[in-house]
């Protein structure tokens, strides 16, 4: 099972963006829509989808939070993975790009014949590039951060904090901006990848001014099977005390992480009505989770 899973947030569009997304890439389907009733955003739609077997949750939660680059999404098309990678690429690009807007275009760089990036039509952020990696190999989707404003040069100390949470973690690929590409310091971080409960994610720096930062808009829900393993990466992680909330908690780097206890997806995705308004009541009160409660809130006790 994927350990950790990427949160989007949505005004209303959670079910239409996903449903979108799953026709970009192969292996892809929507796997469970629960609608949670009486929450203070109202009536919000949870949805459960898988990319190129990549999982990811979203919510229609309100207008709270937007989508902005400093998280991406990676998408290798990987000619050693995918025969038509370099067709596909071209082809999610064109339906990325209608109504979005172009970061990069797609085009030959230094560092790939194919690469490009895109703000959807919904502000998610994607970087497609075409790849043929030497060695090991990555997988199709990989979260990327960007380290910006008051945490530029801090991905390298970001990235090594995460790897020594959580377990089966090791670093990756590690490039340092050279000197005379100012704003970016020499020595600080272009690119390094890293694996985190076996599942790759990728960090960068970047000095230029950019007018956003990491938000609540995407999350990372960090399934847990017990409450030892709620309790363990509530402390390691949560720095801000007045972000926690509902499983909720944001890290020394604003990076916002959900832990939720495994059993929870199955307990809202049950489709009795009232489990789900019991244990949607239960966790609403709540900061870190409690499992026991939770249960005692889906048996009816």
């Amino acid at each position: 099972m994927q350990t950790i899973t990427p949160h989007l947030w949505y005004d209303k569009e959670a079910k239409e963006a996903a449903a979108f997304y799953t026709t970009l890439f192969p292996h892809s389907s929507i796997t469970n829509v629960t609608t949670l009733h009486n929450t203070p955003s109202g009536d919000c739609d949870v949805v459960s989808f898988k990319l190129w077997g990549y999982l990811f949750e979203a919510i229609s939660a309100g207008p709270f939070f937007k989508f902005n680059p400093s998280i991406s999404f990676m998408v290798n098309f990987d000619p050693a993975q995918d025969t038509e990678a370099t067709t596909r690429i071209d082809a999610v690009w064109a339906k990325l790009v209608d109504g979005g807007k172009v970061l990069m275009p797609l085009d030959t760089y230094p560092f790939s014949k194919r690469y490009g990036w895109v703000q959807d039509k919904y502000g998610l952020s994607w970087q497609l590039i075409l790849t043929n990696p030497e060695g090991e190999e990555r997988p199709l989707i990989i979260p990327s951060l960007m380290f910006v404003g008051n945490v530029c040069g801090k991905a390298e100390e970001a990235s090594a904090f995460y790897l020594s949470v959580f377990k089966n973690s090791k670093r990756g690929a590690i490039s340092r901006y050279p000197a005379g590409m100012e704003p970016d310091q020499e020595g600080t971080i272009m690119f390094t990848d890293f694996k985190l409960e076996g599942q790759w994610f990728a960090a960068m720096d970047s000095a230029h001014r950019h007018e956003f930062t990491f938000n609540e808009a995407l999350s990372f829900i960090v399934h847990c099977d017990n409450q030892a393993e709620i309790d363990y990466y509530w402390e390691a992680l949560s720095a801000v005390p007045e972000a926690e909330q509902c499983g909720w908690l944001k890290d020394k780097y604003g990076v916002s992480w959900q832990i939720v206890p495994t059993a929870m997806d199955a307990m809202l995705a049950s489709g009795d009505q009232e489990k789900i308004a019991r244990v949607t009541e239960a966790f609403l009160k709540m900061k870190k989770f409690d499992i026991a409660e939770l249960t005692q809130a889906a048996e009816g006790r």
